[in-house]
């Protein structure tokens, strides 16, 4: 194989989706769960959004990031289970190579959006109970806005180079990919060409995608920490720790999950904890999303009912 130089000679024009299990038994339950579990997520997160949408009093910059969050939530789950579903109905687990790459870039667009969104959510918390008097002046509408469209442009942006970098590997075979989705880990260990660059990329967008934010969340929070400590009131701590616990949680099960999987690229181990891992990230952490902000929220919960019973707001 001499390739030319610059031009990508890829001769494999589509993957094969070895997915979750192999046994059509198994693929039968595995269909029925993972559709149980995406209609909950859909109906879940759309449920928060209508609450925040339709509720005056979750009007607030941190309900209009956690609405933001059930959109990508939606979109996360949308990215990975349908096709995954429609191939085990058809019995075909073939993607196009196209197909594969446009999957990968919107997941990583909206991972990469998490990320930032959880980070800009940390920092409304750092700003409502550190700084509460300068808090309208400096969370306005417009800098909700601004902060938001900074995410999109940031995940866009990541999403865009990994695309751009991995459409330069060539692929000659073989083209099954250990997977039910086509991410990067994966498609590195099929390229018959150098991957190098491709890892060092994703390590240098790992650091500033992951490690910055969270960072930047523990920091916040350490200062929230110190000023909740200082609060006389009993109640006020734990009201202050309860809009608090429900983030960190998210936090916690969203950067675990990350950490685990992309940190542990040039391993030839098994890809079945990737595939746990997979499942975690796309079906999972969606699902609970929902359930963990509204489980100790009784804005929130008030609202869900009056969406679901169709009841006008209280206020």
């Amino acid at each position: 194989m001499d390739p030319e130089f610059g031009v990508n000679r890829t001769s494999v024009t589509e993957f094969i989706l070895l997915g979750l299990v192999e046994t059509e038994q198994l693929q039968s339950v595995v269909f029925v769960v993972f559709l149980f579990a995406y209609l909950v997520t859909v109906g879940g997160n759309l449920s928060i959004l209508a609450a925040i949408l339709v509720e005056p009093k979750l009007h607030t910059p941190m309900y209009f990031f956690l609405g933001n969050l059930s959109v990508l939530d939606v979109g996360c789950i949308t990215v990975t289970v349908p096709s995954m579903l429609a191939r085990l109905l058809s019995h075909k687990r073939t993607i196009p190579y196209g197909a594969c790459l446009t999957q990968l870039f919107f997941f990583h667009l909206l991972a990469g959006m998490d990320c930032f969104l959880l980070t800009v959510m940390a920092y409304d918390r750092f700003l409502a109970i550190c700084q509460p008097l300068t808090y309208n002046t400096r969370m306005s509408q417009t800098v909700q806005k601004i902060l938001v469209a900074m995410s999109w442009a940031l995940g866009f942006t990541n999403a865009l180079n990994h695309t751009i970098a991995l459409n330069t590997l060539n692929f000659c075979g073989p083209n099954a990919v250990n997977h039910f989705y086509c991410d990067l880990p994966q498609l590195f260990r099929l390229s018959c060409s150098s991957t190098q660059l491709n890892e060092l990329l994703l390590f240098v967008a790992a650091a500033f995608m992951a490690v910055t934010p969270l960072v930047l969340i523990t920091v916040s929070y350490a200062h929230v920490a110190a000023a909740v400590l200082q609060i006389r009131s009993v109640e006020g701590r734990k009201k202050a720790f309860s809009t608090c616990g429900s983030h960190l949680t998210v936090v916690c099960l969203f950067y675990g999950t990350g950490i685990f999987n992309y940190m542990r690229l040039g391993s030839e181990e098994s890809s079945d904890k990737d595939k746990g891992v997979g499942v975690f990230n796309t079906v999972i952490n969606p699902m609970l999303n929902p359930l963990i902000y509204s489980l100790r929220n009784p804005d929130v919960q008030g609202a869900l009912w009056r969406v679901l019973v169709g009841r006008q707001s209280l206020t």
